[in-house]
């Protein structure tokens, strides 16, 4: 698959496709939107949220979440905020999402049925990585919604003046719903 994307991609450069996206690394609108790395959100979600390319900062993780004050989803939002002149922060779960009850238990047999041993998963846990939480979905979209908006809020390197709003999109339709925070 990675080969045929990149013959692919030699002929999108010699055909020069790369034209109708240029733009600098400045957000347009002064805003980043963290959001789930659902398939079905690639397009939809900038389509919906009528963002063009140079207009966002999108982020995308499994399940839209600031799983600890300082995981790279707010290490990009400080970067964001302070180098890219962010001012507006959206996050965006959307439904249906597979990081809905995931869990490590969920992985764990997969994990050995690929070759990972449980000598493996201890030396993590040896090193303080704590499994069950750092592989922890949610349970409920909007209160994971709330959460992660209050995790950003509260941030203390995230200025007070920086607007964060959380929504929940329809995954199939576009629809944006606010999730009161």
């Amino acid at each position: 698959m990675i080969d045929k994307i990149l013959e692919y991609n030699k002929q999108f450069v010699a055909e020069r496709g790369y034209e109708r996206y240029v733009t600098d690394k400045y957000p347009d609108k002064k805003l980043a939107v963290l959001s789930c790395m659902d398939t079905r959100l690639t397009e939809l979600l900038p389509a919906a949220l009528g963002l063009r390319n140079g207009d966002a900062k999108i982020i995308k993780n499994a399940g839209g979440l600031v799983i600890t004050p300082f995981d790279s989803a707010i290490r990009s939002l400080i970067v964001a905020i302070y180098e890219l002149g962010v001012d507006n922060i959206m996050v965006v779960a959307h439904s249906h999402c597979g990081a809905c009850h995931m869990s490590f238990d969920h992985f764990h047999d997969q994990m050995r049925a690929r070759g990972i041993t449980d000598h493996t998963l201890d030396t993590i846990r040896k090193c303080g990585i704590d499994l069950n939480h750092w592989l922890e979905g949610f349970k409920d979209t909007e209160e994971s919604v709330r959460t992660t908006v209050q995790t950003i809020r509260t941030h203390p390197l995230v200025p007070n003046d920086v607007i964060v709003r959380g929504f929940i999109i329809d995954s199939e339709t576009g629809l944006l719903n606010e999730v009161a925070c």
